[in-house]
């Protein structure tokens, strides 16, 4: 993973047009086309990532691709979404919709709509209920997160050693990184002694961890899950003045976090990525879809990586809120 250069810019609040305003190197040919972006505001840090990123990549490309135009919303629940996307295509004839849809169930059919339209959709992270939509699934590896943790965990203690775990929110997604995260661990002897759900919220993640550090008076390690729990967790180890006896992995890169893997804290060993800037990735393939020949459709699946001090510089994004 390259480091990109950072600027400082705002996040937007609501539906926001960014026209391209051309560059030295700039494509100066081509159909204009308008790019719709509807995300999940900025509720928590990943999230509030993910926005930041949406509106870095937008910004970008707008002064790179003069024929682009996008339209960035941001909504706090499903019927925001649904709004926002309607919105899009009543008045902005958007050619080009990238969604990662707040709920999968109730985006479905409004996403089809586009779709039937003869518009080309990307669907990140979150899949919509229906398969096959879509021209392109844009996500980070699931499945890898939980497997890349788990080896982690299963390298790096010893047979009996005792770790809890917080889940996220009861979701597929959750049981793909849950069922990973087992599969790695088989066989090390390392023992599970509790696994609730933190629901990926600092709040919750702190009264799962209290609650864990009252029950079990020898815990080795905690698998967080999440780096939003991971805050939450630590704060409740610092609390109980535990700090001294376990170590927690969370994940998706936090700054924060990262900042403190890059100086060597020991309860911070390592990290696992889910990069919330996957939205840059989904923004770009559809820009290149109407800007190059290149084939844009099927699936686009990030691979998780451990961040290790040694590696922890190529994963800091210090502007970023997340």
């Amino acid at each position: 993973m390259k480091r990109r250069q950072i600027l400082s810019l705002p996040l937007a609040a609501a539906v926001l047009p960014v026209a391209g305003t051309g560059a030295a190197l700039a494509q100066t040919e081509g159909e204009a086309k308008t790019i719709g972006v509807a995300i999940p505001s900025a509720t928590h840090g990943f999230m509030g990532g993910l926005n930041w990123h949406a509106q870095n990549t937008i910004d970008r490309l707008g002064e790179t691709y003069p024929n682009l135009s996008f339209v960035l919303a941001t909504a706090g629940d499903s019927a925001k979404m649904v709004s926002d996307i309607e919105d899009m295509m009543a008045t902005r004839n958007i050619d080009a919709l990238v969604v990662l849809p707040f709920e999968s169930e109730p985006l479905t059919a409004p996403v089809k709509s586009v779709k039937d339209a003869g518009k080309f959709v990307v669907v990140v992270d979150r899949g919509l209920s229906e398969e096959g939509i879509e021209d392109l699934y844009v996500a980070g590896d699931n499945a890898a997160f939980g497997r890349v943790a788990g080896q982690y965990f299963a390298d790096n203690l010893e047979s009996g050693q005792k770790i809890v775990v917080l889940r996220g929110i009861p979701t597929t997604l959750d049981n793909e990184r849950v069922e990973a995260f087992q599969a790695a661990i088989e066989g090390s002897g390392i023992e599970v002694l509790d696994m609730q759900h933190g629901n990926w919220n600092r709040d919750d993640a702190f009264n799962v961890m209290q609650d864990y550090l009252a029950k079990y008076p020898e815990i080795d390690a905690v698998w967080a899950a999440d780096d939003d729990m991971a805050t939450g967790v630590l704060e409740a180890i610092a609390q109980a003045g535990r700090e001294d006896e376990m170590w927690v992995i969370g994940g998706a890169g936090m700054k924060e976090i990262v900042q403190r893997i890059m100086d060597g804290d020991p309860q911070l060993p390592v990290n696992v990525t889910y990069p919330p800037a996957q939205i840059s990735a989904a923004i770009e393939m559809a820009a290149l879809n109407f800007v190059s020949s290149a084939p844009m459709a099927g699936r686009y699946i990030i691979g998780s990586q451990l961040i290790t001090p040694e590696n922890a510089e190529q994963y800091y994004f210090p502007d970023s809120p997340f």
